[in-house]
């Protein structure tokens, strides 16, 4: 270690860290403020100068000879190094070719992905930018991380930024709430990361104070450790995906007992008595009690009825975790939460009430920003179609096809050019071996990274960009206060160049390059984007400093808003003269609105609906394991699976896959086996682990272990590694929101037996090292 190079500030989706060279890597610390720094940054001195760096532009072999046009070998060609000049001319040509016949809604602009901390080295901000100034594009909305949550709660609450992450504090957890209810748990491995990065983890601390106060925890979930052990929190074990039958049940004693606030209902909702004639069984003659909950989620009637009256008259917190709305009618438990929340007439109160994705994500619960954060202007996308985001491979596979989506009947395009820059929906999105079909669709697919992600492995075109650490940017966040200066500590690994260059370049060849660079070198670019977060400071502080000033600093602390309970706490305060953004003004327990689109997946109240895929369903009677496929405790997403801390977690270079050891004895499974887990839409190899922590007849495999097919010429290969998307359904949630559900599947285990094949996926292909 060279002890003697300069130490620089620099930030990360998981966190601030100072880093310095240490010979030809580096070598980083967490931010010394930081009370509980995550265990991710251990990936990051791998990140610059590892194997897996894409070190050149590559062209497909088969698009280099043949030219643009659908084929299925892309995955499987081989990759041909060509100079940087002649790649842009090549690109250049394929985009004008596009744009100038069948125009811009046959360009799919993608890079969902979290590719950077920094705000200006932004891949999705950058390619957006470039994409709008050539004419637009087709865009998806909404996450794979919250798709039918951001679709259902402004139906039914509010706007999803300020209903969803203005409306609860940390700080009301560990002064006011006396019960926590989370439902799929606040673990802290998701606390751990936040968009735009986190300078302070404090989940972990204001747990366990609240935890010594007095407060109660209780964990509802299949997987025992959704939350720390500060917390000393019961769990509910419950079978996955049966959230809103638990939920029902509970409402259901609350009516009976006479415990939900009629008064709170009456003034602060909309809709409550259609909901009750459903709950009681009236509308359908089924009464949602206990009783009939208990089955389906696998907890026994008492112990529903005693929850429900443990949350009753006592200061309550209902949270949901991101990852219940990630499956089959993901909607329902999100609106449901909520509604339980609103029987409790907690909704607005300090410490109590409803809040979703508190401990999903590590800014959840701090204050807002009270001045703006740099940004780098995407422009105007002329093109107005688009697709919810998880549902791309329908798109490619099903041009001109119709679809539902928010109350609207849509079209998928028909998309000929597709441009990916820093993200990889090979991690993110659901049954691979139909998403490798649907890339083989496009006339051409454009992929701009820093290593050799699946995603770029399927490229015709392969463009190497730098990592944060081989360049200078700012690092900010909307709900974290401190703005770091992310310094360059590295120079640029082989021919890979700026986002920002790349595009800069094409945009001359293309004629646009005075409108996309504005005259400005990336030093320009983030004097001029400090400025106004630099003007917001001084109007409401009166003094604030230059660039200059904030660059040596390394780091400058923000203004925040006070901690006034949020929207729902104003609402609750006077909802006649502050209303919610609602049709109704009120919390809707039954949505006119929704009722109106008659989905049959998404009915104008909360409902239990039986999963296709799950509890009750002829595919667990086929596999009879319910696959929980949450987010990796090692990694964010796939970032880094190749660093230190990823791993370390990997059994025998697979994935790890937890297993409890009833079904292990079944399957004569030990800790340590290298498993085959599978189903009729794919396999994949992982490591068992044989753990307590998960309920009998689960198998927990994270998300984000790199794809790593034994052979890619086949169409459905075996995934050496463990990812298990290759086992997961691409469908949406429902008709609403057309969320992602790749959280939860039905799967079989055995022991895998055989020659263990090698892992390939931090490889470099051939020529491209």
């Amino acid at each position: 270690m060279d002890d003697g190079a300069p130490r620089v500030s620099h930030s990360s989706h998981w966190g601030a860290f100072t880093a310095w060279k240490t010979g030809e890597g580096v070598a980083v610390a967490p931010h010394p403020a930081d009370p509980d720094p995550s265990p991710l940054l251990a990936n990051i001195p791998q990140s610059a100068r590892h194997p897996v760096r894409i070190a050149r532009p590559m062209v497909r072999r088969g698009w280099l000879e043949r030219g643009p046009g659908p084929d299925p070998m892309r995955g499987r060609d081989e990759l041909v190094a060509v100079p940087w000049d002649e790649v842009l001319d090549r690109i250049a040509a394929e985009l004008t070719r596009v744009y100038d016949g069948p125009g811009p809604e046959a360009v799919f602009g993608g890079s969902y992905g979290w590719s950077s901390a920094g705000r200006f080295h932004h891949a999705q901000s950058q390619v957006h930018r470039f994409l709008n100034l050539l004419g637009g594009y087709i865009r998806s909305v909404n996450s794979y991380s919250a798709g039918a949550a951001a679709v259902i709660l402004p139906r039914v609450l509010g706007n999803f930024v300020d209903y969803a992450r203005r409306s609860f504090a940390w700080s009301q957890l560990e002064t006011e709430t006396d019960l926590v209810v989370a439902f799929g748990g606040m673990a802290i491995k998701n606390a751990g990361v936040g968009g735009g990065g986190t300078s302070r983890h404090l989940a972990r601390g204001h747990m366990a104070a609240a935890r010594r106060r007095g407060a109660e925890f209780v964990v509802v979930g299949p997987l025992r450790d959704d939350l720390p052990p500060e917390a000393e929190a019961e769990w509910l074990s419950i079978a996955p995906g049966t959230d809103t039958a638990l939920m029902l049940g509970i409402a259901h004693t609350l009516m009976a007992e006479g415990l939900h606030d009629r008064p709170f209902l009456d003034r602060f909702t909309a809709g409550y008595p259609v909901f009750e004639d459903y709950l009681a069984g009236r509308s359908d003659g089924v009464a949602k009690d206990a009783a009939w909950a208990a089955p389906i989620c696998g907890l026994p009637a008492d112990a529903i009825r005693a929850l429900a009256r443990r949350m009753a008259g006592r200061r309550t917190l209902v949270v949901v975790s991101q990852s219940l709305q990630r499956a089959e009618h993901g909607e329902q438990p999100i609106w449901m939460a909520l509604v339980l929340a609103a029987m409790l007439g907690q909704v607005g109160l300090p410490g109590g009430g409803f809040v979703y994705g508190l401990g999903s994500l590590a800014n959840i619960g701090k204050p807002a920003l009270d001045v703006p954060t740099p940004t780098l202007s995407q422009g105007q996308n002329p093109v107005r179609p688009f697709i919810p985001v998880a549902r791309i491979a329908d798109m490619l596979l099903h041009p001109g096809e119709a679809f539902d989506y928010d109350g609207r009947r849509m079209a998928y395009p028909d998309i000929r050019l597709v441009y990916w820059a820093g993200g990889n929906p090979f991690h993110h999105h659901q049954d691979i071996a139909r998403l490798r079909r649907a890339f083989a669709r496009v006339d051409t697919l454009i992929v701009q990274d820093s290593v050799w992600t699946a995603t770029a492995r399927h490229a015709d075109i392969v463009l190497p960009a730098t990592v944060t650490l081989e360049r200078d940017d700012i690092g900010a966040a909307a709900f974290d206060p401190n703005m770091v200066a992310m310094k360059k500590v590295l120079e640029p690994i082989a021919e890979a160049r700026d986002d920002y260059a790349i595009f800069a370049d094409l945009a001359g060849r293309l004629g646009i390059g005075p409108a996309f660079t504005e005259g400005r070198t990336p030093a320009e670019w983030l004097r001029h984007l400090y400025e106004p977060t630099r003007k917001a400071i001084l109007a409401k502080t009166g003094s604030a400093p230059d660039f200059d000033r904030f660059w040596e600093a390394g780091e400058l602390c923000l203004p925040t808003q006070p901690e006034d309970g949020g929207p729902t706490a104003v609402f609750r305060s006077d909802p006649e003269g502050q209303p919610l953004p609602t049709p109704s003004g009120r919390i809707e327990i039954f949505s006119e609105t929704i009722a109106g689109f008659a989905y049959p997946d998404c009915p104008g109240h909360p409902t239990w609906m039986a999963p296709t895929d799950g509890v009750g369903s002829a595919a667990l009677g086929r596999w009879p394991l319910q696959l929980v496929a949450n987010q990796p405790a090692t990694r964010l997403h796939s970032q880094l699976d190749f660093g230190g801390c990823s791993q370390s977690s990997k059994v025998r270079g697979r994935e790890p896959v937890r297993i409890h050891p009833d079904d292990a004895a079944a399957r004569g499974i030990t800790d340590g086996d290298v498993v085959r887990l599978f189903n009729d839409r794919g396999q994949c190899l992982a490591g068992a682990v044989v753990s307590r922590d998960v309920r009998p007849g689960v198998v927990q495999l994270a998300t984000g272990a790199w794809y790593d097919p034994v052979d890619p010429a086949e169409d459905n290969p075996l995934c050496v590694h463990g990812n298990p998307n290759v086992l997961t359904r691409d469908v949406g949630t429902s008709r609403l929101a057309q969320g992602c559900t790749g959280q939860l599947t039905c799967v079989e285990l055995e022991r895998f037996a055989g020659n263990l094949p090698p892992i390939r996926c931090f490889d470099p292909p051939p020529g491209g090292a």
